[in-house]
Protein backbone atom coordinates (compact mmCIF):
# COMPACT_ATOMS: atom_id res chain seq x y z
CA UNK A 1 0.00 0.00 0.00
CA UNK A 2 2.94 2.35 0.95
CA UNK A 3 4.28 2.10 -2.65
CA UNK A 4 1.18 2.29 -4.43
CA UNK A 5 0.81 5.60 -2.64
CA UNK A 6 3.82 6.84 -3.14
CA UNK A 7 3.55 5.68 -6.91
CA UNK A 8 0.56 7.75 -7.26
CA UNK A 9 1.84 10.51 -5.29
CA UNK A 10 5.01 10.42 -8.25
CA UNK A 11 2.24 10.09 -11.26
CA UNK A 12 -0.02 13.31 -10.06
CA UNK A 13 3.28 15.51 -9.46
CA UNK A 14 4.63 14.10 -12.83
CA UNK A 15 1.78 14.70 -14.73
CA UNK A 16 0.96 18.26 -13.39
CA UNK A 17 4.52 19.37 -14.01
CA UNK A 18 4.91 17.46 -17.38
CA UNK A 19 5.26 20.26 -20.35
CA UNK A 20 4.11 17.78 -22.75
CA UNK A 21 0.74 16.70 -20.97
CA UNK A 22 -2.60 18.10 -22.94
CA UNK A 23 -6.02 18.38 -22.59
CA UNK A 24 -7.16 18.84 -19.03
CA UNK A 25 -5.19 17.49 -16.36
CA UNK A 26 -6.98 13.50 -15.42
CA UNK A 27 -9.13 13.09 -12.47
CA UNK A 28 -8.52 11.06 -9.20
CA UNK A 29 -10.34 8.28 -10.27
CA UNK A 30 -8.27 8.14 -13.75
CA UNK A 31 -4.97 8.69 -11.89
CA UNK A 32 -6.10 5.44 -9.12
CA UNK A 33 -7.57 3.26 -12.46
CA UNK A 34 -3.73 4.05 -14.23
CA UNK A 35 -1.54 2.93 -11.21
CA UNK A 36 -3.50 0.09 -10.68
CA UNK A 37 -3.21 -0.68 -14.21
CA UNK A 38 0.51 -0.35 -14.47
CA UNK A 39 1.39 -2.39 -11.56
CA UNK A 40 -0.62 -5.13 -13.34
CA UNK A 41 1.03 -4.62 -16.57
CA UNK A 42 4.53 -4.91 -14.54
CA UNK A 43 3.81 -8.33 -13.50
CA UNK A 44 2.22 -9.31 -16.86
CA UNK A 45 -1.46 -9.39 -16.17
CA UNK A 46 -2.03 -8.27 -19.57
CA UNK A 47 -5.80 -8.99 -20.01
CA UNK A 48 -6.31 -7.28 -16.34
CA UNK A 49 -4.83 -3.97 -17.71
CA UNK A 50 -6.86 -3.92 -20.68
CA UNK A 51 -10.03 -4.40 -18.15
CA UNK A 52 -8.99 -1.79 -16.14
CA UNK A 53 -8.41 0.52 -18.96
CA UNK A 54 -11.48 -0.62 -21.14
CA UNK A 55 -13.55 2.53 -20.89
CA UNK A 56 -10.50 4.70 -20.50
CA UNK A 57 -9.97 6.77 -24.25
CA UNK A 58 -8.67 10.16 -23.53
CA UNK A 59 -5.48 9.89 -20.83
CA UNK A 60 -2.97 8.96 -23.11
CA UNK A 61 -0.02 7.45 -20.86
CA UNK A 62 -3.32 5.35 -19.79
CA UNK A 63 -3.82 4.44 -23.68
CA UNK A 64 -0.27 3.52 -24.19
CA UNK A 65 -0.07 0.87 -21.39
CA UNK A 66 -3.34 -0.13 -22.72
CA UNK A 67 -2.26 -0.25 -26.52
CA UNK A 68 1.03 -2.44 -25.18
CA UNK A 69 -1.40 -5.25 -23.22
CA UNK A 70 -3.24 -5.41 -26.42
CA UNK A 71 0.12 -5.91 -28.27
CA UNK A 72 1.90 -8.59 -26.12
CA UNK A 73 -1.72 -10.25 -25.76
CA UNK A 74 -1.86 -9.99 -29.75
CA UNK A 75 -4.90 -8.65 -30.30
CA UNK A 76 -3.42 -6.39 -32.94
CA UNK A 77 -6.45 -4.32 -34.11
CA UNK A 78 -7.30 -3.27 -30.89
CA UNK A 79 -4.26 -1.97 -30.08
CA UNK A 80 -3.84 -0.88 -33.98
CA UNK A 81 -6.84 1.23 -33.22
CA UNK A 82 -5.84 2.52 -29.04
CA UNK A 83 -2.28 3.39 -31.09
CA UNK A 84 -3.67 5.98 -33.96
CA UNK A 85 -6.19 7.45 -30.76
CA UNK A 86 -2.88 7.94 -28.80
CA UNK A 87 -1.71 9.47 -31.67
CA UNK A 88 -4.91 12.02 -32.55
CA UNK A 89 -4.51 13.08 -29.35
CA UNK A 90 -0.98 13.49 -28.76
CA UNK A 91 0.97 13.22 -31.89
CA UNK A 92 4.03 13.83 -30.25
CA UNK A 93 3.75 10.08 -28.84
CA UNK A 94 6.93 8.43 -29.45
CA UNK A 95 6.18 5.10 -27.80
CA UNK A 96 2.34 4.98 -30.05
CA UNK A 97 4.29 5.47 -33.06
CA UNK A 98 6.75 2.75 -32.29
CA UNK A 99 3.88 0.48 -31.26
CA UNK A 100 1.94 1.04 -34.44
CA UNK A 101 4.71 0.50 -36.81
CA UNK A 102 5.60 -3.05 -34.96
CA UNK A 103 2.14 -3.55 -35.31
CA UNK A 104 1.59 -2.87 -38.99
CA UNK A 105 4.64 -5.11 -39.26
CA UNK A 106 3.09 -7.91 -37.30
CA UNK A 107 0.01 -7.76 -39.80
CA UNK A 108 1.93 -7.84 -43.06
CA UNK A 109 1.62 -3.67 -43.80
CA UNK A 110 5.14 -3.63 -44.53
CA UNK A 111 5.02 -0.78 -46.42
CA UNK A 112 2.42 1.21 -43.49
CA UNK A 113 5.29 -0.07 -40.88
CA UNK A 114 8.04 1.79 -43.04
CA UNK A 115 6.03 4.78 -43.46
CA UNK A 116 5.50 5.18 -39.83
CA UNK A 117 9.12 4.50 -39.04
CA UNK A 118 10.55 6.87 -41.80
CA UNK A 119 8.11 9.33 -40.03
CA UNK A 120 9.20 8.46 -36.92
CA UNK A 121 12.99 8.63 -37.60
CA UNK A 122 12.32 12.21 -38.86
CA UNK A 123 11.56 13.64 -35.77
CA UNK A 124 13.60 11.43 -33.94
CA UNK A 125 16.63 10.53 -36.07
CA UNK A 126 18.99 9.76 -32.65
CA UNK A 127 16.33 7.27 -31.42
CA UNK A 128 18.15 3.63 -31.14
CA UNK A 129 14.49 2.14 -30.91
CA UNK A 130 13.05 3.22 -34.09
CA UNK A 131 16.99 2.68 -35.61
CA UNK A 132 16.57 -1.01 -34.31
CA UNK A 133 12.69 -0.92 -36.15
CA UNK A 134 14.15 0.24 -39.22
CA UNK A 135 16.86 -1.74 -39.09
CA UNK A 136 14.60 -5.08 -39.03
CA UNK A 137 12.32 -3.36 -42.04
CA UNK A 138 14.95 -3.33 -43.81
CA UNK A 139 16.21 -6.91 -43.24
CA UNK A 140 12.59 -8.14 -43.73
CA UNK A 141 12.50 -6.53 -47.26
CA UNK A 142 16.37 -8.28 -47.98
CA UNK A 143 17.66 -4.74 -47.85
CA UNK A 144 20.75 -5.95 -45.67
CA UNK A 145 23.22 -3.01 -46.44
CA UNK A 146 20.41 -0.56 -45.44
CA UNK A 147 19.77 -2.44 -42.32
CA UNK A 148 23.21 -2.19 -41.63
CA UNK A 149 23.59 1.49 -41.81
CA UNK A 150 20.35 1.69 -39.23
CA UNK A 151 22.64 -0.19 -36.84
CA UNK A 152 25.51 1.68 -37.56
CA UNK A 153 24.09 4.64 -36.34
CA UNK A 154 22.22 3.57 -33.30
CA UNK A 155 25.71 2.18 -32.45
CA UNK A 156 26.73 5.73 -32.76
CA UNK A 157 24.35 7.03 -30.77
CA UNK A 158 24.46 4.66 -27.98
CA UNK A 159 28.14 6.31 -27.39
CA UNK A 160 25.83 9.16 -25.16
CA UNK A 161 24.05 6.58 -23.17
CA UNK A 162 27.74 5.47 -22.48
CA UNK A 163 28.34 9.18 -21.20
CA UNK A 164 25.20 9.62 -19.02
CA UNK A 165 26.79 6.34 -17.25
CA UNK A 166 30.28 7.00 -17.08
CA UNK A 167 29.15 10.30 -15.31
CA UNK A 168 26.92 8.64 -12.96
CA UNK A 169 29.47 6.86 -12.02
CA UNK A 170 32.07 9.24 -11.35
CA UNK A 171 29.89 10.82 -8.73
CA UNK A 172 28.58 7.59 -7.41
CA UNK A 173 32.44 7.20 -7.08
CA UNK A 174 32.67 10.88 -5.27
CA UNK A 175 29.79 9.86 -3.30
CA UNK A 176 31.26 6.61 -2.19
CA UNK A 177 28.84 3.98 -3.48
CA UNK A 178 32.27 2.03 -4.90
CA UNK A 179 29.96 -1.01 -6.21
CA UNK A 180 26.99 1.28 -7.58
CA UNK A 181 29.82 3.32 -9.22
CA UNK A 182 31.70 0.09 -11.04
CA UNK A 183 28.03 -1.45 -11.81
CA UNK A 184 27.64 1.66 -14.01
CA UNK A 185 31.43 1.12 -15.51
CA UNK A 186 30.42 -1.99 -16.83
CA UNK A 187 27.44 -1.08 -18.21
CA UNK A 188 28.82 1.88 -19.99
CA UNK A 189 31.94 -0.50 -21.49
CA UNK A 190 28.91 -2.77 -22.78
CA UNK A 191 27.94 -0.10 -25.47
CA UNK A 192 31.26 0.10 -26.54
CA UNK A 193 32.73 -2.83 -27.86
CA UNK A 194 35.33 -0.68 -30.14
CA UNK A 195 38.24 1.08 -29.19
CA UNK A 196 37.33 4.67 -28.59
CA UNK A 197 38.81 7.56 -26.46
CA UNK A 198 35.54 7.18 -24.42
CA UNK A 199 36.27 3.42 -23.77
CA UNK A 200 39.80 4.36 -22.71
CA UNK A 201 38.61 6.78 -20.28
CA UNK A 202 35.75 4.07 -18.95
CA UNK A 203 38.98 1.97 -18.53
CA UNK A 204 40.89 4.11 -16.88
CA UNK A 205 37.98 5.21 -14.52
CA UNK A 206 37.33 1.67 -13.22
CA UNK A 207 41.32 0.98 -12.70
CA UNK A 208 41.40 3.78 -10.51
CA UNK A 209 38.67 2.92 -8.42
CA UNK A 210 39.65 -0.68 -7.93
CA UNK A 211 43.20 0.38 -7.32
CA UNK A 212 41.79 2.63 -4.24
CA UNK A 213 39.64 -0.28 -3.11
CA UNK A 214 42.59 -2.36 -3.14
Amino acid sequence: MKNFMLFFLFITCYLSCNPYQTGKSPDVETLKLYVRASDAYTQGRFTEVIEILQKQNNFAPALILRAKAEYFLNHLEEAERTCRRIIKIRPSSLEAYLYLSRILRDKGDTAGAVKVTEALLADNPQDIRALRLASELAKDSGKYDEALIYLDRAAEFSAESALVLLDRARLRWVSGKTDEALEDIYRARALLPWDTPLNRSILNLERTIKEVMQ
